[in-house]
């Protein structure tokens, strides 16, 4: 089998959680494992988390949640986005929390909860993000309506933030929106049990945002939504991605290895073939972008354009073997290539960078990475 694979630290993730429940509280944390865990794995980074504090569980859709209870997980698991209908009763059935959002869906919730039986659900309003969620007044009119349903439970009412983390005065109008929603329902004689509006940047950012519950995503794997974020606050990257050198040969001076021939050797060298490749999230890009990697806690540069199975890299004249440990991402001895330093050479964020490996790289898991 290939060399290539992601390496996740379990300890990591279970500090990293820890250390957000506990900036954050009283507020429970919520922990966002979508996506396979932003590419860490969806059941590890839950179980992690619950170890750290986390006392609720987040997913995009309905089969990311099947598979957190198929793993015996029983803690509250809450549905980021209304499903399809058609996925309405597995939600009921898989006992996850739907968010709703149109009095459509929340009738057809009601056709798959029992008689004698109450579905807890959790009703979002658009403050500006502009994705899903109910416009306020139509907002209004669900809680309405659900409030008086006698097997749906009004659990929470939550919103999303746009720009936390670059756009202070957005996003307090965001949340000053949101508190004078709640202070309507209020009004109308509904006060939920649950308010959530803040995701990562803005739990860490904006402590009056915190209310009942924070969904913490890209924080629990060591990454900040922006290089400012909360400084003091100890995150530890979760992720590496590793692979080994299998073939070296010396060119000379001026040779232009690997696909269109875009780089050429400034002088004679030996090139370190690796195999991992854009099949497995490495930017094609990199090559032209700056890319490095690192062999033996040194940097060093591509030697040419990425291809599908493999990369090739210019050692110089180093002592370099065939099976030397490459860090394509991550930490190596002191040296670091960091996922901002992926998005930055990209012009994308950290939250791409870790998603994109795909599962032709296998994940390893330890409790506490070597490096």
């Amino acid at each position: 089998m290939r060399p290539s694979h992601v390496e996740v630290d379990l300890n990591a993730i279970r500090n990293n959680a820890a250390a957000i429940a506990e900036m954050i509280a009283p507020a429970m944390l919520c922990a966002v494992v979508k996506a396979d865990g932003y590419g860490h794995g969806d059941i590890p980074a839950a179980e992690m988390a619950l170890e750290g504090g986390a006392q609720w569980l987040a997913v995009a859709l309905v089969e990311e949640g099947i598979r957190l209870r198929d793993a015996g997980i029983e803690v509250p698991i809450l549905l980021l986005s209304e499903p399809t209908i058609e996925e309405a009763p597995l939600a009921v059935r898989w006992n996850l929390v739907p968010t709703v959002y149109r009095r459509g869906f929340a009738d057809i919730l009601v056709e798959s909860v029992e008689e004698g039986t109450v579905l807890p659900v959790h009703l979002k309003v658009d403050t500006g993000m502009h994705r899903v969620g109910a416009a306020p007044a139509e907002a209004m009119d669900l809680a309405l309506a659900i409030a008086d349903h006698p097997r749906l439970e009004l659990q929470g009412v939550w919103t999303h933030f746009a720009v936390a983390d670059e756009d202070p005065a957005f996003t307090n109008e965001q949340i000053k929106r949101f508190e004078a929603f709640v202070a309507d329902l209020a009004g109308n004689g509904i006060e939920p049990p649950m308010l959530h509006a803040a995701n990562t940047a803005g739990g860490l950012m904006f402590p009056e945002s915190r209310y009942s519950m924070v969904r913490a995503g890209l924080g629990l794997y060591g990454l900040r939504p922006a290089p400012d974020t909360a400084p003091s606050l100890r995150l530890q990257p979760a992720m590496r991605v590793i692979s080994a050198v299998s073939y070296l040969r010396s060119l000379p001076e001026g040779a232009r290895p690997s696909y269109g021939r875009r780089i050429p050797l400034p002088k004679a060298a030996k090139v370190a073939t690796v195999p991992i490749g854009y099949a497995d999230g490495v930017y094609r890009k990199l090559s032209s972008v700056g890319g490095e990697v690192l062999i033996r806690g040194k940097r060093y540069p591509y030697a040419g354009t990425v291809t599908m199975d493999q990369i090739v890299v210019n050692v110089g004249d180093d002592d370099v073997a065939v099976g030397d440990e490459v860090v394509v991402m991550g930490t190596q001895g002191v040296e670091s290539v960091a996922a901002e330093q992926w998005a930055d050479w990209m012009d994308t964020i950290n939250y791409e960078v870790v998603c994109n490996f795909g599962p032709r790289l296998p994940r390893h898991y330890r409790r506490g990475c070597a490096s």
